[in-house]
């Protein structure tokens, strides 16, 4: 059985460099911003932390795969690495501090491909958190100097704490009315928005949260790091892992109360 320790080394090695280069440009004045297709902004600093990664990992590893938000996928295999250099761009261009590097290895199986390995770094909070497959969940500085982390024990909504990102998706989708119920039914509700609730979940500060419409590289790296705190991530159909477009994640308890109310169309 492999242990992807070393994938989950290289994986903070990537995530260093790409610290390096998104904090050197954070809040900086010149930081010049375009906007995709979708009309989703992306800045010159999400392309560079992309590029030093592929380069990265097509010396390390040149026979793997590599998926990116900004650049697609280049090779193929049963190794794929999943990478959003930037987790949050409308935070990082309006100098907001909640960003992150995902950072995610999967692989092929019985299933499609799934995350063996994930790290997410937001260098502006100080924090990294990282997971490898049947090696549990961690967060601190480095792979040196770190603390497992597990899911919360809460076992009711009226007790539970609940994040999310926006309104708008859910409106969009005809689930708002289900969402707001499901709002008024737990202890507290915080909009933390993107990577971050996930991490939350993953170290038992909040018990819930979901969102509607993602990319498998806002999902990758986040999965494994909820599942291996022992929590649960599927999608808003109840599918495990990270290919059904959303997300929501749990410390297993209160994950299909949550879906009940999130599935609620009218």
């Amino acid at each position: 059985m492999p242990d992807y320790l070393d994938d989950l080394r290289l994986a903070h090695v990537l995530a260093d460099a790409a610290d390096a280069a998104t904090m050197a440009r954070f809040k900086a004045l010149d930081l010049k911003v375009e906007t995709k297709p979708d009309m989703t902004p992306v800045s010159e600093a999400d392309k560079s932390a992309e590029e030093l990664i592929r380069g990265q990992l097509q010396r390390a590893r040149p026979r793997d795969a590599i998926l990116g938000e900004e650049y697609g996928i280049t090779g193929t295999g049963p190794r794929r690495w999943v990478v959003d250099p930037i987790d949050g761009t409308k935070n990082y261009v309006r100098g907001v501090p909640v960003w992150a590097t995902l950072i995610s290895l999967m692989e092929a199986g019985e299933t499609g491909y799934q995350p063996v390995v994930g790290l997410v770094s937001a260098p502006a909070l100080g924090r990294r958190w990282w997971a490898a497959k049947d090696h549990g969940a961690f967060t601190g500085r480095s792979l040196t100097s770190a603390t497992r982390m597990h899911v919360s024990r809460v076992g009711s909504l009226a007790d539970a704490s609940f994040a999310y990102s926006s309104l708008s998706g859910w409106e969009e989708q005809g689930r708002l009315n289900g969402f707001l119920d499901l709002t008024r039914e737990v202890w507290r509700t915080r909009a933390y928005g993107d990577f971050w609730p996930y991490m939350m979940v993953a170290e038992g500060s909040v018990d819930l949260c979901a969102e509607p419409e993602l990319s498998l590289w806002d999902m990758a790296a986040n999965a494994i790091i909820v599942t291996e705190a022992g929590g649960r991530f599927t999608g808003l159909d109840g599918s495990p892992g990270p290919h059904s477009g959303n997300a929501a994640a749990s410390n297993g308890l209160l994950h299909d109360e949550m879906l009940g109310y999130l599935n609620q169309r009218h």
